[in-house]
């Protein structure tokens, strides 16, 4: 008999962020303790390696598929997926009978633990929540601006919002509807809609109407890969220390899995007219055949270590990268294109610890005049070392033990066999 208490953890495994939060957060559960089940399409060796997950494969949408529905302006997801989606958590939460489960972006979760009597939690950033003080959201990369151009989105996009957000909702409700339960609201609540909400962020970042029991805030969730060297070999280590060894101002690149990768060139093409060294990570998804010789490339990074040595990082703008910088102190110029970049920028530039520049409207030389205004400001600099001071008052990990610790949270189901692992 195993009387270890079992906790599931669900990722929509869209861009790398949400497998790497949740494993995370999982590592931070004493193995003596708990038995982790963990949900996702694939388990990359970088993230889960030394991990003794109990590991479940589930149906994801594909980030390819994904971005270009972004890019396009529709829905993720549609009604029948989202029922398909549903029979299957609700199959494996009836195998795993866990205490409580955890999804990130798996906005079907709630509704499947609803049904089956299961606490859910879901993890998603503040600028999403329904509570945040805010005055009007952001424009992000869409086909009308083709047709409008900025000045008339800008002018009418306030008035789309709600419509936008009831449309993309609307799957998720019907779902619901189908299966004898309420609809839950519009698409910030479809988003954060759980037993609980979990807040991967700083709460001095972000001004909450209110904040429920209901809702907690973690503190930064931070992360990097285990490489061998800093930037993933010895050999490359060496070439970066080489190209260091300049004494000029380093600045840190990445896009991450979902930033405007075609952006790259014109951001490498900035860099080489500045004196500065650069590192660029690529997450494989761009190959960089010839590169100035100021300018490194790896395919992935120790991303805060670098981001502790670097002047600047160059970001899509998203709060996985961002809060990994100001972490160390450092200051971010975000390249945002989707709508999460767009509000993780807000938040990171009002708290003046960032700039951004839309990667819509970004070329060589725009990019170019960002980074050395960057570079030169020395109230980003004390911005981004005041955040990182209240950054360092946070555990994130040890938050999430305390919440899962905390009575009334989890369902009481020890000392009932476990499933088998996959």
């Amino acid at each position: 008999m195993n009387t270890k208490r079992r906790i599931l953890f669900v990722a929509e495994n869209v861009t790398l962020a949400q497998c790497v939060r949740l494993v995370t957060l999982a590592r931070a559960l004493d193995g003596e303790r708990f038995e982790v089940h963990f949900a996702c399409s694939e388990f990359p060796a970088m993230i889960f390696a030394g991990t003794d997950f109990v590991r479940h494969p589930i149906a994801s949408l594909a980030p390819d598929a994904a971005a270009r529905a972004l890019e396009a302006g529709q829905r993720l997801y549609e009604k029948s997926t989202l029922l398909r989606y549903i029979d299957a958590e609700r199959r494996l939460l009836d195998e795993i009978r866990p205490e409580l489960c955890v999804g990130d972006f798996r906005l079907s979760l709630s509704t499947s633990a609803e049904l089956m009597g299961v606490p859910s939690a879901v993890l998603i950033n503040a600028y999403w929540s329904p509570l945040l003080r805010r005055s009007a959201f952001p424009v992000p990369d869409h086909p009308i601006l083709g047709w409008l151009g900025e000045a008339m989105t800008e002018r009418y996009f306030p008035r789309a919002i709600p419509h936008v957000f009831r449309h993309f909702a609307s799957p998720i409700n019907a779902a619901r509807s189908s299966l004898g339960l309420p609809a839950i609201g519009s698409l910030l609540e479809v988003l954060t809609h759980g037993s609980f909400t979990l807040y991967p962020d700083d709460p001095a970042l972000v001004e909450m109407a209110g904040v429920s029991s209901q809702h907690r805030f973690l503190g930064p969730v931070l992360w990097q890969p285990e490489l061998e060297g800093e930037l993933g070999s010895r050999d490359e280590d060496a070439a970066a220390r080489a190209v260091l060894e300049s004494g000029r101002p380093l600045v840190y690149v990445t896009l991450g899995s979902s930033g405007c990768v075609g952006l790259l060139p014109q951001v490498i093409e900035a860099l080489a007219g500045l004196p500065v060294v650069a590192i660029v990570a690529t997450a494989g998804r761009a190959a960089l055949p010839s590169l100035p010789p100021n300018v490194i490339a790896a395919r992935f990074v120790r991303g805060g270590d670098v981001a502790a040595r670097a002047s600047l990082v160059v970001s899509n703008g998203g709060s996985t990268t961002g809060y990994q910088a100001l972490g160390r102190g450092t200051p971010v110029l975000g390249l945002p294109s989707n709508f999460d970049q767009h509000l993780a920028t807000e938040v990171i530039d009002r708290a003046g610890a960032g700039i951004s520049l839309k990667a819509r409207l970004a070329d060589a030389g725009l990019i170019r005049a960002a980074i050395e205004r960057a570079l030169g400001d020395a109230e980003l600099r004390r911005a981004a070392a005041r955040v990182a001071a209240s950054f360092a008052r946070h555990d994130s990990a040890a938050a999430f033990r305390a919440f899962v610790d905390e009575p009334g949270v989890c369902l009481e189901l020890r000392g009932q066999s476990t499933a088998q692992g996959k």
